[in-house]
């Protein structure tokens, strides 16, 4: 009897320190995460929310600074953040479930949908557009491309962004005009003008919004229930994180896109629903038949690697590398990270409510700082 109480003595203080060890890893995961945070984010100034998943859970999570600075609210886990082009992995998604269910085909020619759009002389397929292997524009290159100049309503140069607006139906107008910049499944060139295209594919197959379909297909089925796609600038979002940027002259201002489109960007969700999102890549839910669909959903849609680095393939709204898969974001008022290790379970959350903040701060750095600590058994955290 004695012996044995001895060996659950033991047995109890062998797994006091082991929990003890764990809890001071966290703890030093904790202040190393407040160090990042405390260089780069102000006192009572926007800030970020951080998550660390591991094996389906919340490692760490935490939020600094505020959602609201007028109102001095504070960012929590359940605040609201527009994802910017973190939004692209649930647009190739929605589009795989249409394939899935015979409604499209991914090798079909764009236009055999979109029916509007400018004749390109060529074939452009649904699965280059998934691969940013289309030849289709991005910003940057839009007034060149425009057969006419795109002007403001006083018929000044059009601002993009949170000047000049322009609904969804004229913005589909301005982009179904455009022409390719080069010819399809040559090269990997992003565009978030065919992921925009991609939204409205959804919606002229589905009969319902991006926002509907999306609702009902992914984000109910799955429980992210404060996860949407946001179409409407007047739309009052309970727990939303305000935008803003820091500029050179004047100081802290919001800074809001006024540009409602889907697709490309868009997405509206929260930390905690995050974690739904990525425990999904290991306990698949969605689709007729749901292992097959995530498989599918994790390879690239092209040999074409990320500036020929023969690396970094895209694959549906994400960046396939050897040891990551990621993408990140930035828009007006934003800047967000979402990156997965597959093999350790294990993804980095970053979701920061200025532009002037960098989510990749956390992001990149963490795996640096679970190596460090032996949180995890890896020898090579780097992201790139």
């Amino acid at each position: 009897m004695y012996k044995s109480i001895q060996a659950i003595a033991g047995v109890l203080l062998l797994f006091s320190f082991a929990v003890m060890g764990s809890e001071t890893q966290l703890t030093l995961l904790e202040k190393e995460i407040d160090r990042i945070a405390g260089e780069s984010i102000p006192v009572n100034g926007p800030g970020c929310s951080v998550g660390v998943i591991k094996n389906q859970q919340f490692l760490f999570k935490k939020s600094y600074g505020l959602a609201n600075i007028e109102h001095q609210v504070p960012l929590s886990s359940i605040s609201v953040f527009r994802m910017a082009s973190v939004s692209k992995q649930f647009t190739g998604l929605a589009v795989l479930l249409l394939a899935e269910k015979g409604e499209i085909n991914l090798d079909d020619d764009i236009r055999k949908y979109l029916t509007d759009l400018k004749d390109y002389g060529v074939k452009v397929t649904i699965n280059s557009m998934l691969g940013h292997v289309s030849g289709m524009a991005d910003y940057d290159t839009l007034q060149s491309l425009l057969p006419k100049p795109l002007l403001s309503t006083a018929g000044g140069p059009f601002r993009l962004g949170d000047e000049d607006y322009l609904t969804r139906e004229e913005y589909y107008d301005v982009i179904k005009s455009l022409p390719l910049e080069h010819q399809p499944d040559t090269q990997q060139a992003y565009s978030n003008f065919a992921y925009f295209l991609l939204s409205e594919l959804v919606a002229k197959v589905s009969g319902m919004s991006m926002r509907e379909y999306t609702t009902k297909y992914i984000f109910e089925p799955l429980g992210m229930h404060d996860t949407f796609f946001a179409d409407d600038m007047r739309e009052i979002v309970p727990n939303r994180a305000e935008g803003y940027r820091t500029f050179k002259d004047i100081g802290l201002k919001r800074y809001e896109t006024n540009i409602f489109v889907v697709g490309d960007g868009g997405l509206y969700t929260t930390l905690e629903d995050m974690l739904i999102w990525d425990n999904h890549f290991y306990t698949p839910k969605l689709g007729d038949a749901p292992n097959k669909l995530m498989a599918q959903f994790n390879t690239p849609n092209s040999q074409h690697s990320f500036e020929n680095n023969g690396i970094t393939f895209y694959a549906n709204g994400q960046y396939i590398e050897p040891n990551y898969t990621l993408h990140n974001g930035g828009w007006m008022g934003i800047s967000t990270s979402y990156i997965r290790r597959p093999k350790e379970q294990v993804a980095f959350v970053g979701m920061c409510n200025s532009s002037s903040l960098d989510a990749n701060v956390f992001t990149y750095e963490i795996p640096k700082i679970l190596t460090k600590l032996k949180i995890w058994d890896v020898t090579d955290p780097a992201i790139f």
